[in-house]
């Protein structure tokens, strides 16, 4: 058995007490980017709750406006691609 001034003993308590020192350290990082983490899925929540899709802002009327200007470039393609040149 190693005697108590043994410098094996002494260097592994040395190297114990580093490794020791760095699971803290390591531990409080966890623990701020935990933190961290919940603070920035509570922001993104906030960011995609205040969305809207893009139709949502849009009236009624400039729906059908948009939709009457689709239905026209729709009907120049189909008479394009129909038409024996």
């Amino acid at each position: 058995m190693l005697s108590d001034n043994s410098p094996y003993k002494k260097e592994f308590f040395r190297l114990l007490d580093q490794i020791r020192t760095e699971v803290d350290s390591l531990k409080r990082n966890i623990g701020e980017l935990e933190r961290e983490n919940s603070r920035l899925k509570s922001k993104l929540h906030e960011i995609e709750e205040g969305q809207t899709d893009i139709f949502s802002e849009v009236s009624e009327s400039e729906r059908l406006a948009i939709r009457h200007q689709v239905l026209g470039l729709i009907s120049k393609i189909d008479s394009h691609l129909e038409d024996p040149k």
